[in-house]
């Protein structure tokens, strides 16, 4: 069984102002994305940057077999949302976009507006089958790209750029901590026995400050030597499978020119021991050219507007049901 997580960059319908212009380039995106996912084949993809749950549903039309799709309900200003094409049925179990009641709101801007919210909504779904009970997260964390007052893409001076860089911060930060509680939640403080997968643009690297907050306590990843070792901790953590990917292809985004894996899948317990270690784990198609051939972005996510394809990588991860 093979899941993934993949941010699909601008699923409009044509004729809005973020998606493509007309239907042709509407088509020749659709056509690329699609091809990936078949190449693909997952059983479930958790996905960012739809625009239109339409155009989500115009996708699974094209790929071979039933599929379903969900998505969640909290969307950003440019209603982009998170959501799932999955070939079994799911059930929504949570969507939640609100801080835990202990957070408090963070600062946002210049002036003094606060966020209490993600940006966009944390979605969480349940599939079953004979063989496996799985319930799967997925979340779009908020943006290293900054934005600046006025629509601006560039900072007045050096001291916007640290502030808003911070207030992006700030956001990411508490993000990153309601979908923690989000993973308590699904994982019950039984990871050894639940399935439970969180999936997602997490808008960062592995080593982040914000990615290490949703692994839990420390000092069993993978590649560690307490990796082996069980301890109470199994029970409540998740594990970053990027370790299992190969250094090579350990990236699902290029911006200015620079290689980053930003995209995650973090295992419970149970699934992390059923990973098929043979080819595992890896970005771009299994057995085929990984994350290469990712164009390079930069500041301003307009410029690709209507481009086809995607400026990420899919991030996938192959376990035993």
């Amino acid at each position: 069984m093979l899941l993934a997580t993949w941010n699909l960059e601008n699923l409009y319908r044509p004729g809005g102002p973020f998606g493509p212009k007309d239907k042709a380039a509407y088509e020749a995106k659709l056509s690329s994305l699609a091809a990936t996912v078949r190449a693909l084949d997952p059983s479930l993809l958790g996905v960012q940057e739809v625009g239109d749950p339409a155009a989500l549903d115009d996708l699974a039309g094209l790929l071979d077999g039933t599929w379903h799709t969900a998505v969640s309900r909290h969307a950003d200003d440019r209603g982009i949302r998170v959501g799932f094409l999955s070939r079994l049925e799911p059930e929504v179990v949570a969507d939640v976009e609100a801080f835990p009641p202990q957070l408090r709101p963070v600062q946002r801007d210049d002036a003094g507006a606060v966020a209490a919210a993600t940006g966009r909504g944390l979605f969480a779904i349940r599939v079953a089958s004979r063989a496996l009970v799985l319930d799967a997260a997925v979340c779009h964390l908020k943006s290293k790209l900054l934005s600046y007052p006025g629509d601006r893409f560039q900072p007045r001076d050096e001291g916007e750029r640290a502030r808003v860089g911070a207030y992006a911060l700030y956001r990411r930060t508490a993000e990153a901590a309601t979908l923690r509680a989000l993973a308590d939640e699904l994982l019950g403080g039984d990871g050894r026995q639940r399935d439970v997968v969180v999936l997602g643009d997490l808008n960062d690297e592995v080593m982040a400050a914000t990615t290490q907050i949703l692994l839990g306590p420390p000092g069993s990843e993978l590649g560690t030597p307490g990796f082996a070792t069980p301890d109470r901790g199994d029970a409540v953590r998740l594990w970053n499978v990027a370790p299992l990917i190969p250094a090579e292809r350990r990236f699902s985004r290029v911006s200015f020119g620079r290689r980053e894996l930003i995209d995650h899948v973090l295992l419970s317990h149970r699934l992390v021991g059923r990973v098929v270690r043979e080819g595992s784990a890896g970005t771009g198609l299994p057995g085929g050219p990984g994350a290469l051939g990712l164009p390079s972005v930069g500041a301003d996510p307009a410029e690709r507007q209507g481009a086809a394809g995607s400026d990420h990588a899919p991030v996938w991860i192959r376990f035993r049901p």
